[in-house]
């Protein structure tokens, strides 16, 4: 199959997110770190193109608060130049083109066409509000299929699927590369309704031959 035209989505897996030390830690979500590393390495392989998105918030990020509700709220985390917005060892994605949501940002398509890694920082939950440049990377980038994976699955995950499939693009998440917060319902009925396909990991390094 040709893969010229796929490409990995690799969603928030930051210090806060994974490490039980973290700001807003998911549970058991250090438990993906394997399958999230095969990931990043079968995307080197294959010389394929991997979309990092990353919170990265400041004291006045409007889903932040003291009294939060953990479901359209959360407590600081992934705060701007801090340990906890870095992405993870297993997924830390080499040389990318970094573009943030509170600056210019301005690169050509050969600079683009220049790199295999991007990391998106956003300031909302969904990757296309929280970073205006978001749109501009993916017509450019005009992806036919994209591999998703990383956290959480009924939050930020969610929004980059729908986000993605409304787009035209056929999604497929990596339903053991995936996880959860507790207390909000899942999306696994509606990504079927938008054509979103569940893989397993094991299927992709067979799906890119």
């Amino acid at each position: 199959m040709n893969t010229l035209k796929w490409l990995f989505c690799n969603v928030d897996t930051q210090y806060d997110f994974v490490s039980p030390q973290g700001k807003l830690y998911v549970k058991n979500a250090e438990l993906l770190k394997p399958v999230w590393q095969k990931l990043t390495l079968l995307a080197k392989k294959h010389a394929l193109r991997v979309l990092n998105t990353a919170d990265y918030h400041f004291p006045d990020s409007q889903e932040l608060s003291d009294t939060p509700d953990f479901i359209t709220s959360f407590p600081p985390h992934c705060m701007a130049n801090t340990k906890g917005a870095e992405l993870i060892e297993e997924t830390r994605p080499e040389n990318p083109l970094v573009i943030n949501w509170d600056k210019p940002f301005s690169a050509d398509m050969a600079t683009i066409a220049n790199h295999r890694n991007f990391l998106i920082r956003k300031d909302a939950f969904d990757v296309f509000k929280g970073n205006p440049y978001t749109e501009k990377l993916i017509k450019i980038l005009s992806p036919e299929r994209v591999i998703v994976y990383g956290v959480t699955t009924n939050v930020c995950v969610n929004d980059a699927v729908v986000g993605l499939a409304n787009r035209g693009i056929k999604v497929l998440v990596v339903k053991d590369a995936i996880k959860e917060l507790p207390n909000i319902p899942l999306p696994f009925e509606n990504w079927q309704k938008i054509g979103v396909e569940l893989i397993h990991y094991k299927e992709i390094p067979r799906l890119l031959k």
